[in-house]
């Protein structure tokens, strides 16, 4: 199963690891390094995750990662990764 990342979820994962970084740059680094694993991780069980609670979609997942919320798209031999956010922020 290929994983590709939507432009929309790259460009909000920048921001959320400038903002970790200003407090700690291995921080930054450690958290991007876990959540690719967790990513990864999606190739083998895709409907590991909760049913999306923002999108009405069977097929758009949750992946939840210290607060993160990460929405992702299985379809048929590829999954999106479609946003990364706070439950306080924009989705």
């Amino acid at each position: 199963m290929q994983i590709t990342k939507d432009v929309k979820f790259l460009t909000s994962l920048q921001s959320t690891l400038e903002f970790i970084a200003k407090d700690s740059l291995n921080q930054a680094l450690l958290f991007n390094s876990e959540l690719n694993k967790k990513i990864d991780d999606l190739k083998f069980m895709p409907f590991k995750f909760r049913k999306s609670l923002y999108h009405f979609d069977e097929n758009i997942r949750d992946l939840i990662y210290k607060g993160y919320c990460i929405p992702y798209l299985v379809e048929d031999e590829k999954i999106v990764i479609l946003n990364i956010f706070k439950n306080n922020q924009e989705r």
